[in-house]
């Protein structure tokens, strides 16, 4: 429709016009003098005045436009209108109401023309702006680019900071000198060692679960051993072949594969992380993870028993499949602003051949046993005092301090983990520097002293790792057994007593709960034994059992120690207190075989035990040396001779 101004309209009428109509005649001829009144409104709206003027000028009607006669004004809106000069025709009253409908339908198709037109130049001015603001975006990075980058003071003043930050160092340098740099530097671990080099430099290399208790060189043989087999030469490794390391108790990923720095993930492009070029054309951006970082060589997972369970499932799937598959809803394989590096990814999947070791503090049971099923399995031992001392003295060679006689020895009562000794180490060697700077001795070897070191054991309220308990006399109702904690074998220090029955055949049997079912079990099939063995019964004493220091018994290795103590509380007999007993006791009297067996010998021979009564069916097949006397056994009453204490004894006291 044809847009009316709210402006005053212009009168075309001249002021005096000829009063020759009758008044039925005037009212029809001045609505059509309203409605040509209108219609030169909407042109000058459209138009506007001064260019309606100029126009009018330029057809040379302006006289026709200012006449009184009704048709010479409808004549001169008709070339207005219409724009055609050649109209010479006065329309008469009766031929104007036809006209005037006209032209005014060819108003409303040039207002709507103008509307339509309006809304297109301002969609064109926008679009406009919106292109020259994007080049001045641009225009201002490739200045920034030519000037050096989006560098300023504030920008290069926080660079500077961070590179003044780096060069600051502190404990850092000092466990780079500590940190082992060859196999023959780990300390205690050397058949361990030679299995790892071994397993790597094969020409078939395997995937590896390194088991041991904290402190004693996993991580260290793991990366040494790898240097050393690219040394080597000959093996699969290049020299340049990765070694990544990763923590496994503390690697987090989403479920939803959003992020997964171990298997790598897939950033669409509605999401945030996702690179603005990629993301403005709708392009998912695959990153992969640490397991291709890995590729062509070592994948090392540390605390790898705490690695997330489904996590382990698709670690799985890479091993088998050597390439990590990435899937997203936003990639179109015929899309041209896909890049080509992003379609292989896609398509092919990114490489992820490497070999896995994975160490652990955790048992065996506790790991996976698809994973066990795919690794070789190498166990780390225990570290005696004497590898404790030895790793003292190798710290103190590197860093460069002398050791007063005892040193060592006083650490390695104190610990079981080289970590923890040469940190205890460096903690003396602190003290030691302090006392040579108060007293103003520059350039003067260090020493440490007992003294230092026995400050550092005050502050850092340390107490023995290894008690002595050993003794060369004998002792009725007590015996020693061996448990394991964390690769960690310990003394069980484990006590009878027996009493004459308070009534007869009304005998009660006491044993802790604290120790836990298990052992409950071995004090049970270790009655059934003694009356096997003695043809007494226990209903004719009142019995009890007990496990010093409330320690728990988790399976059944303790059920020869328990027979043992009874044995002695009811017949009154001593047993040696430098005899250790492990194995499991079937009520057939016969000694079953147990778990971890070295771990339990290093465990007693730190205590100073002397010799340890095991099952036969555990009795080592090397002639290693274990540093006590082992006395397998297959029947419990073949351990009397010995652990019962006196002259006729076997290796007495």
């Amino acid at each position: 429709m044809a847009r009316v101004s709210k402006k005053k309209p212009v009168s075309w009428d001249a002021p005096d016009g000829p009063k020759e109509a009758s008044r039925e005649q005037k009212a029809p001829e001045q609505e059509m003098r309203r409605q040509v009144a209108a219609l030169y409104a909407i042109l000058g709206d459209i138009y506007g005045t001064e260019k309606l003027v100029l126009r009018a000028s330029k057809l040379g009607i302006l006289e026709a436009m200012r006449s009184s006669c009704l048709g010479q004004q409808v004549l001169a809106l008709q070339k207005l209108v219409f724009g055609d000069p050649t109209l010479e025709k006065v329309p008469s009253l009766e031929e104007i109401p036809a006209f005037l409908k006209e032209m005014e339908e060819e108003l409303a198709q040039v207002v709507a023309r103008r509307v339509v037109e309006e809304d297109i130049e301002k969609k064109i001015a926008e679009k406009i702006q919106e292109r020259q603001e994007q080049y001045l975006r641009d225009m201002k990075v490739q200045v920034l680019k030519e000037r050096g980058g989006p560098e300023n003071a504030a920008t290069l003043k926080k660079l500077a900071l961070l590179e003044k930050m780096n060069r600051v160092r502190l404990n850092a340098s000092v466990n780079e000198v500590l940190r082992p740099s060859a196999p023959s530097e780990i300390i205690g671990q050397e058949r361990a060692v030679q299995a790892l080099i071994a397993k790597l430099a094969a020409p078939y290399p395997q995937h590896i679960l390194l088991y041991g208790p904290p402190g004693v060189g996993k991580t260290s043989a793991a990366r040494i051993a790898l240097e050393h087999v690219k040394a080597l030469g000959g093996s699969p490794f290049s020299s340049d072949a990765p070694f990544v390391e990763v923590d496994g108790a503390t690697l987090r990923w989403d479920p939803r594969e959003v992020t997964n720095p171990l298997l790598g993930s897939v950033h669409d492009p509605i999401y945030q992380g996702a690179r603005r070029d990629l993301a403005e054309s709708g392009v998912p951006e695959p990153k992969p993870g640490l397991v291709t970082a890995a590729h062509g060589g070592v994948l090392f997972i540390d605390e790898f028993g705490d690695l997330d369970p489904v996590l382990q499932n698709k670690l799985l799937k890479v091993l088998e499949d050597k390439r990590v598959v990435f899937d997203s809803a936003y990639y179109d394989p015929s899309d041209p602003q896909v890049p080509q590096y992003i379609k292989k990814l896609f398509e092919e999947g990114a490489p992820a051949d490497f070999i896995l070791i994975g160490a652990t503090t955790r048992a065996p049971e506790q790991i996976s046993p698809a994973f066990r099923s795919r690794c070789a399995e190498i166990f780390f031992d225990s570290l005696t005092p004497e590898d404790i001392r030895r790793a003292v003295r190798q710290a103190a060679r590197k860093l460069g301090v002398a050791l007063t006689p005892g040193i060592a020895e006083a650490i390695s009562e104190y610990t079981g983990e080289a970590r923890k000794a040469t940190n205890i180490l460096v903690d003396a060697y602190a003290m030691a520097c302090y006392r040579e700077r108060k007293r103003q001795r520059k350039g003067r070897q260090v020493r440490i002293r007992l003294a230092d070191l026995q400050e550092v054991l005050h502050v850092s309220r340390l107490t023995p790792f290894v008690t002595r308990c050993a003794r060369s006399e004998g002792e009725v109702g007590k015996i020693f057994g061996l448990a394991v904690s964390g690769f960690v074998g310990t003394i069980l220090e484990i006590e009878a007593i027996a009493f004459p029955a308070r009534r007869a055949r009304q005998g009660a049997v006491r044993f802790n709960d604290a120790a836990g079912v298990m052992a409950k079990d071995s004090v049970f099939n270790a009655l059934a034994v003694f009356r096997k063995v003695t043809g007494k019964d226990a209903a004719d004493f009142d019995l009890h059992v007990n496990i010093i220091g409330g320690g728990r018994v988790e399976g059944p290795s303790a059920g020869a120690a328990v027979f043992l103590a009874l044995y002695s509380a009811v017949e009154g007999v001593p047993l040696r207190q430098d005899v250790a007993v492990t194995g499991e006791l079937s009520i057939q009297g016969r000694v079953r075989a147990v778990g971890q067996v070295p771990e339990k010998i290093y465990g007693a021979r730190q205590a100073g035990i002397k010799k340890v009564i095991i099952p036969r069916e555990n009795a080592p097949k090397s002639s290693r040396e274990w540093g006590v006397e082992l006395a397998p056994i297959e029947e419990i009453t073949e351990a009397l001779p010995h652990i019962l204490a006196g002259p006729e004894s076997v290796g007495g006291a």
